[in-house]
């Protein structure tokens, strides 16, 4: 059985579910309902005065912080409650097929939600003449950074069958990857370590690789820390499912 294709067809089939509950909308519009309320009201939109979508994506990482768990705690999780994963494993398809399937399912509707607030880019250039090519080169790093949140959603998922824990989990862990670079920490941490460990602490966090994205430089260290976290998270899920299955 050919790989790809069997990807695809999962994934087109995942992501068509997420569209046939509620759910799914009301997640869109409470996306897009506080992207708006941070990058127009608490990131000062118009009282910086200029064409940028700085405020627009500096909020994000905390936005994904609560947003992708929510969609991402569901992934392995409902499959263990209603108990079809043992289902899922035997068919004939590879764990890894489901896995990265699955994940992509998802990776699209956060790609959807995050092609929505395409207003917001008609906006900035009505009212000026910005540099698009940051812009986009922000909308890549936030797709990055939605991606990297979910991979870890996916690993929390497939170690229980708790949805609530599972997002409590991957909040957790992705809020660590963000305060470890987070100026107000690292600031602190400099008062009683070196500064070469507090560099090195920043290093794995998402706030130091995301910051090139929104000055549009794209470092291919950024692109690979955030491919490592998602490669490894998703090889972790598959060693946890594995486990469930052998179990």
């Amino acid at each position: 059985m050919r790989t790809w294709p069997v990807i695809g067809t999962i994934a087109k089939r995942e992501l068509a579910a997420y569209f046939e509950s509620p759910v799914a909308y009301v997640f869109l519009v409470v996306f897009l309902l506080l992207s708006g309320f941070f990058t127009f009201s608490l990131g000062g939109f118009f009282e910086l005065g200029e064409a940028s979508l700085n405020s627009f994506f500096t909020w994000m990482p905390w936005l994904f912080l609560f947003l992708v768990p929510a969609v991402g705690m569901r992934l392995w999780s409902e499959e263990r409650r209603l108990g079809t994963i043992e289902l899922l494993l035997t068919m004939p398809v590879l764990p890894w097929q489901a896995i990265v399937a699955k994940y992509l399912a998802s990776w699209a509707f956060l790609a959807i939600a995050l092609a929505l607030t395409f207003p917001v880019v008609i906006t900035v250039n009505w009212l000026g003449d910005p540099d698009n090519g940051v812009i986009v080169a922000g909308y890549v790093g936030s797709l990055l950074l939605a991606g990297t949140f979910l991979a870890i959603a996916s690993l929390t998922s497939a170690l229980t069958r708790n949805q609530v824990i599972a997002f409590i989990l991957a909040l957790m862990l992705c809020l660590l990857l963000i305060l470890v670079g987070f100026a107000p920490v690292t600031t602190m941490l400099s008062r009683f370590a070196d500064i070469w460990l507090v560099d090195t602490v920043a290093s794995f966090s998402v706030l130091t690789h995301f910051e090139g994205f929104q000055k549009g430089v794209l470092d291919t260290r950024d692109l690979l820390f955030f491919f490592s976290v998602i490669a490894f998270s998703l090889f972790t899920t598959g060693v946890v499912l594995r486990s469930h299955r052998a179990g």
